[in-house]
């Protein structure tokens, strides 16, 4: 979707705010010292492959791993029921041994697979993008939108009507200032310390002072900055403002700096102080634990942000230990600090929203729904076939992707750094879709059975480039369809893949099945059958900053995938070789019709043979000639009488 930068000449508005290879062969590395260890441990049992299990999922649906929902640490039968039943072998017994195996091993043929030559004028593999499932086509008959105990509407449903901007519920203001509640800048408990003629300390409405600041005149950025010390007096000396400063005096020219001081600032102020009469309802904390959805209006949303670029939020600026600690930051004070190069692009971004929302009301809803899950697969035991695979190097989640369940590669705390000096796929993805920042006012940090679902969000604004090359290129005009809830069809899900310092960590059983958990959390909907649900939009989860090897990352989503029973459509963003790897994978273990257990067993075994004693920072084999050469060798195995299955 990304586009070329914008070239339309500035008029009276500002350019920003205009509308306008083949994998490598298996290694032989049967005479390696860490293939011939004896085998203690059930997850080093070798995969005997197309011979069901006697127990384990029902196809189609996964096995839920029931117990500790945190614990992530996997069920041991007792270790003496894998070994001998003659008795425990001594040292001198299980040398011999090894050395019988090992010369066994040299006398035979060691089977190499090299998956087949594919073009590499391809730019696609795998089923036809247009075959794969999108919303609303896939959809379910959505039921009346109506309030309940896990769902709060902040509109009322009665009046909702196409094209119209929905109207606040109730009608006028509720206010409540608890640990369960947003606390919000015009709660009349959001009080500051004055001094009345007398001298006496007494409290003073902190809305008034924020009325009174921002509706002052706005024609230099010094005047922004005093405005919002004003009424953020405890951060004078420490907020620092200069890139909001280089932004208006160094990037914009006059005549854009002048449309933002005359329209733009003044058209926000009005959003952001008439919060009590748009978002009249209390608006819940999303926090751990909890199965809870928001939906409320576009309106609604605008005006919050408003808010948080004026940063009128209270308690939200400290840190550690603090009340919303265990929140992201939603007051924009970080934006506007340093003299980072991604600032500016930033800046325009968030000022082609803002001008966009002010200029029209948008009129239509969105859902933030968090979800915690209990219940996982036993992944062992999954039967599920894997599903189908569209697989690029070309395009991207958001334009590709219409209609599907598109990934965010999230932090913990969602958005990242989208309000500070963050700009890779997360905080892209909240600057050209801004309403998916608010939802850092009320979502707790996520915990490993956790992810956030937000749908409906619109996006406002094209781009190029990634990280330091992010460039604001034009304002986007969303063609996407409405549900009868006056939602995008635009689903987006929040899922954190853990951070390793260590490449080999990312092997280890429980991170593999930690990982596999977070994305079957993120994928699932319960109660929604298969035909429904579209496909998943994804790439490469939890790589780059964060050390994710991406075949390892691919494989797991298309595993959890498989379980929740959605087709897969991966991005790999301009890399070829990665897009003709992950379909060769696809087809060998799709043809050869391993399960989701059996691959993930696979997984277990690489990690025993190949990572556990590993002295150096990375394996020899690496993971996709490991499971080639795996499957080869035990179906060679399997045919050859008198051998045993996986040696």
């Amino acid at each position: 979707m990304s586009a070329g930068p914008g070239c339309e000449p500035c008029t009276k508005r500002p350019r920003w705010g205009a509308s306008a290879t083949s994998p490598p062969a298996a290694s032989d590395a049967r005479s390696s010292p860490r293939r011939q260890r004896r085998v203690l441990d059930p997850k080093d049992a070798p995969v005997q492959f197309r011979v069901p299990p006697s127990s384990g999922c029902v196809p189609g649906r996964a096995v839920p791993h029931r117990g500790s929902t945190t614990s992530l640490v996997f069920k041991q039968k007792s270790i003496t029921s894998w070994m001998d039943t003659k008795g425990i072998k001594t040292a001198e017994s299980e040398r011999k041994e090894q050395c019988e195996i090992k010369h066994q091993r040299t006398d035979r043929k060691i089977p190499k697979y090299i998956p087949p030559h594919l073009s590499p004028d391809k730019k696609w593999l795998g089923t036809p993008i247009e075959e794969m499932r999108r919303m609303p086509g896939c959809g379910i008959q959505l039921p009346l939108l109506r309030p309940s105990a896990n769902h709060t509407v902040t509109i009322r449903v009665d009046l909702l009507r196409a094209g119209e901007v929905p109207k606040p519920f109730p009608t006028h203001c509720k206010d409540l200032w608890d640990n369960k509640h947003v606390k919000m800048p015009c709660s009349e408990q959001n009080l500051y310390p004055v001094e009345d003629e007398n001298g006496e300390r007494t409290a003073g409405s902190r809305w008034e002072l924020i009325q009174t600041a921002l509706l002052n005149k706005f024609t230099r950025p010094q005047n922004l900055k005093d405005a919002i010390l004003k009424y953020n007096v405890a951060y004078s000396k420490k907020w620092d403002f200069t890139a909001l400063v280089d932004f208006w005096d160094k990037v914009l020219e006059e005549a854009e700096a002048q449309h933002l001081y005359q329209s733009i600032l003044p058209d926000m102020v009005k959003i952001a102080l008439c919060l009590p009469n748009i978002c009249t309802q209390p608006i819940p904390l999303l926090k751990q634990k909890m199965n809870h959805s928001i939906t409320m209006s576009q309106e609604q949303i605008a005006s919050l942000l408003a808010n948080a670029f004026f940063c009128t939020f209270p308690r939200r600026n400290a840190k550690m230990r603090s009340e919303y600690s265990s929140y992201p930051d939603i007051n924009f004070n970080r934006l506007f600090e340093g003299r980072s190069s991604r600032k500016p692009e930033k800046l325009k971004t968030l000022f082609c929203y803002f001008r966009r929302v002010t200029e029209k009301k948008p009129t239509g809803l969105v859902t933030f729904t968090r979800q915690s899950l209990e219940d996982f697969p036993e992944w062992e035991r999954c039967e599920n076939p894997l599903t189908r695979l569209h697989v690029t190097y070309e395009g991207t989640i958001e334009g590709s992707g219409q209609g599907m369940l598109q990934v965010d590669f999230a932090n913990r705390f969602v958005g990242g750094g989208v309000t500070s000096a963050g700009l890779v796929q997360e905080e892209i993805r909240f600057l050209i879709n801004p309403e998916l920042i608010v939802s850092r006012l009320f979502t707790e940090v996520l915990d490993h059975n956790e992810c956030l679902i937000i749908t409906g969000t619109e996006q406002y604004s094209e781009y190029t480039g990634y990280a330091e090359t992010y460039r604001w290129a034009r304002s986007h005009e969303d063609g996407s369809e409405r549900d009868d809830w006056q939602r995008r069809c635009t689903e987006i899900v929040a899922i954190d893949a853990l951070h390793f310092r260590r490449y080999l960590d990312q092997f280890v059983p429980e991170k593999i099945r930690r990982e596999l958990n977070k994305a079957y959390c993120g994928f699932l909907r319960p109660g929604v059958s298969s035909e429904n649900l579209s496909a998943v939009a994804t790439g490469n989860w939890g790589c780059g900053a964060f050390g994710g090897d991406a075949r390892l990352k691919a494989l797991l989503q298309i595993l959890a995938a498989a379980v929740t029973e959605r087709d897969v459509v991966y991005f790999t963003f301009g890399d070829s070789e990665l897009m003709r790897d992950i379909y060769s994978m696809h087809t060998f273990l799709r043809e050869r019709r391993l399960t989701v257990g059996e691959v993930y067993k696979l997984l277990l075994r690489y990690y025993n043979e190949e990572c556990r004693n590993c002295s150096t920072p990375g394996p020899d084999i690496k993971l996709y000639p490991f499971i080639y050469h795996a499957v080869e060798s035990s179906a060679e195995a399997a045919s050859q009488p008198g051998q045993r299955p996986g040696a």
